[in-house]
C-alpha cells in the first residue's frame, strides 16, 4: 500500500517539484495539495493522509498552527515541516506542535523521500543542519545551566573528595589516594559540606547520587 501524502505550500512551483520527486517512488502517492494552512487542515480531515509535508510560512494559517490543529484532531498523521528558516525558535515550535520532522528547503530535494519514509514509520527526521543547530543549542544551554549547578560551587579537589567520601572512604584512605594529609582532607570535606549546606555523610551520599558522582 502506498504512503498517502499531502503537500502544503503556497508556492505552486515548490509543490510541483516535491510531487515530481515523491511520485518517482512507487510506494508514495501524493493524494492532494494545499495552498495554505486552512486548506491543509481541511484536506487532512477529509482525506486522512499518512504524511503531510507542511510549509512553515503560509497565508491565512501558518504551518505550525496547522500542524497543531491536525495533530489535535488525528495524532496518527505524521507531519514534516518544510522551511527556509533554521532558527532554533522555529524548530522548537514546530516540534512542540507535534511535527515528526523538520527539513530545510535547501536540502528538501535530497532528503524528502527519506523524511517521508521515516515519518511513515514513526521515526523523527531532521535535516543535518537542523540536527547541528539543536545540538549546539543543547550544549549552550547545558553550559549556561552549569553555572547554577551546586557542583560548580566546588573546586575540582573538593569534588574529588566528595566522591570518595560518598563512596565510603575514610579521611585516611582519601589522604593516601590524593596524596594529601588527613588534616587537609578534613578541611576539604568541611569546606564542601559548608558550600553545599549539608551537615552529614548521609546527605553527601544522597547529593552525590543525585548528581551522578556515584552510582
Amino acid at each position: 500500500m502506498a504512503i498517502k501524502v499531502i503537500i502544503a505550500d503556497d508556492h505552486t512551483i515548490v509543490r510541483d517539484g516535491l510531487k515530481m520527486i515523491l511520485e518517482h517512488k512507487a510506494d508514495i502517492k501524493v493524494i492532494a495539495e494545499a495552498e495554505d494552512g486552512i486548506q491543509a487542515v481541511n484536506k487532512a480531515r477529509k482525506l486522512q493522509p499518512d504524511v503531510i509535508l507542511m510549509d512553515i510560512s503560509m497565508p491565512n494559517m501558518n504551518g505550525i498552527e496547522a500542524t497543531r490543529r491536525i495533530i489535535e484532531e488525528n495524532p496518527s498523521i505524521r507531519i514534516v515541516i518544510l522551511s527556509m528558516q533554521s532558527s532554533i525558535e522555529d524548530i522548537f515550535r514546530a516540534l512542540q506542535a507535534g511535527a515528526t520532522g523538520y527539513l530545510l528547503k535547501e536540502s528538501a530535494g535530497i532528503e524528502i523521500v527519506d523524511a517521508v519514509h521515516a515519518a511513515f514509520n514513526k521515526r523523527r527526521y531532521l535535516s543535518k543542519k537542523v540536527d547541528d543547530i539543536l545540538i549546539d543549542s543543547y550544549i549552550h544551554e547545558r553550559q549556561f545551566a552549569k553555572t547554577d549547578s551546586p557542583l560548580e560551587r566546588l573546586s575540582a579537589r573538593e569534588r574529588e573528595v566528595l566522591q570518595l567520601v560518598a563512596e565510603g572512604k575514610t579521611s585516611s584512605e582519601i589522604s593516601k589516594l590524593l596524596y594529601l594529609s588527613v588534616k587537609t582532607v578534613d578541611t576539604y570535606r568541611s569546606r564542601l559540606m559548608q558550600k553545599l549546606g549539608i551537615n552529614n555523610i548521609t546527605g553527601l551520599v544522597k547529593f552525590a547520587l543525585q548528581h551522578g558522582l556515584i552510582s
